[in-house]
């Protein structure tokens, strides 16, 4: 089965198909620009009866497109028995509290025992056909070995309202961390450092360009020109002897490893980083060394997700409470 969707170009149309069609389809279709240009590549985009694949075709005001979209198909992913922390739920969305360890979507590497697995069981058939595939809407990731706080629509109004949200970064993000050395606005070797700046309340300004690392595929690199523009903000909490420190770090953008990046790139890589971390290790002669240099993953926590609830229109702001070997570690490092 299928549906036809209209779409009337509107006037001063962009000079490209994909983007007018993502500007004027109607709200009510739930088509992202994403999900338009599949479908477009597909030729299931007409006018006039033709199909259109080219996205770069230049449209017109006033013309009509036919747009066939097909139901939902089922998933090859299999569900799977996992026990979920769900933090909140509705018939629109659902908010996990993931634990460390667990991938968010299956992938070569981990075909099963992911999030997506998971939600498939929990969800039970219940799904709406976010993509054009009966599966749940995954519009932000957390990276395995990072916990907290990730939301994920059940239909496809909810998927269509979160990732606008992502996209125009109006969704609230803070992540609790702890890194090595204790950050500074009074560092100079920070102040010297480009894409950092200082704001009120002793806020550190991380503001570069992050795109794949030249050799290591698996990594993501800083950059002063290309790449996709990334903002974090951090704050210091507590501090360890200048050996460690808790960091509450914000999110303005949310790109592939830009905490753990970033946090690099300014001299302070987490603790239990595998990938940006280095050899670097706290001193042994410390209490809490140990715990710290066998901590397994980074030391990183999604604590707060704040959104505009897509459907119903009202404010959510959940918050989620340090994971137990997070705190144990703390607990270690406070008897110094």
């Amino acid at each position: 089965m299928s549906r036809i969707v209209l779409v009337t170009i509107g006037a001063n149309p962009p000079p490209r198909l994909d983007k007018a069609l993502a500007r004027d389809v109607p709200e009510a279709a739930h088509l992202s620009r994403s999900r338009l240009a599949r479908l477009l590549a597909e030729g299931a985009v007409c006018r006039n009866g033709t199909a259109i694949t080219d996205a770069k075709a230049k449209p017109s005001e006033g013309d009509t497109y036919e747009i066939t979209v097909q139901d939902a198909t089922e998933p090859d992913i299999l569900p799977e028995n996992i026990p979920l922390e769900v933090v909140y739920e509705d018939d629109d969305l659902i908010v996990i509290d993931k634990p460390a360890g667990m991938v968010v979507h299956p992938a070569p590497g981990s075909p099963s025992g992911t999030l997506v697995n998971a939600l498939l069981h929990h969800f039970g058939g219940s799904l709406s056909g976010v993509g054009g595939e009966k599966r749940p809407g995954i519009v932000h990731r957390i990276d395995k070995d990072t916990s907290g706080l990730l939301v994920v629509a059940k239909s496809d109004a909810a998927h269509h309202g979160l990732a606008a949200q992502f996209a125009r970064h109006s969704v609230e993000r803070s992540y609790l961390a702890l890194c090595h050395g204790a950050p500074h606005i009074g560092d100079p070797r920070l102040a010297g450092l480009r894409g950092v700046s200082f704001e009120s309340g002793g806020t550190i300004k991380i503001t570069t360009q992050l795109a794949r690392h030249k050799t290591d595929r698996q990594k993501q690199a800083v950059l002063l020109q290309g790449g996709r523009h990334a903002v974090t903000r951090l704050r210091v909490i507590e501090t360890f002897n200048g050996h460690a420190a808790l960091v509450r770090c914000n999110l303005e953008t949310g790109r592939t490893h830009q905490i753990r990046v970033h946090m690099a790139y300014i001299g302070h890589a987490l603790i239990g980083d595998p990938t940006y971390g280095g050899r670097r290790k706290l001193p042994l002669s410390i209490p809490g060394a140990d715990a710290g240099n066998t901590y397994e993953g980074q030391a990183l926590h999604a604590e707060t997700l704040g959104f505009v609830h897509p459907v119903s229109n009202t404010t959510l702001r959940l918050e989620s409470p340090l994971p137990p070997r997070f705190s144990a570690l703390l607990d270690q490092l406070r008897d110094m």
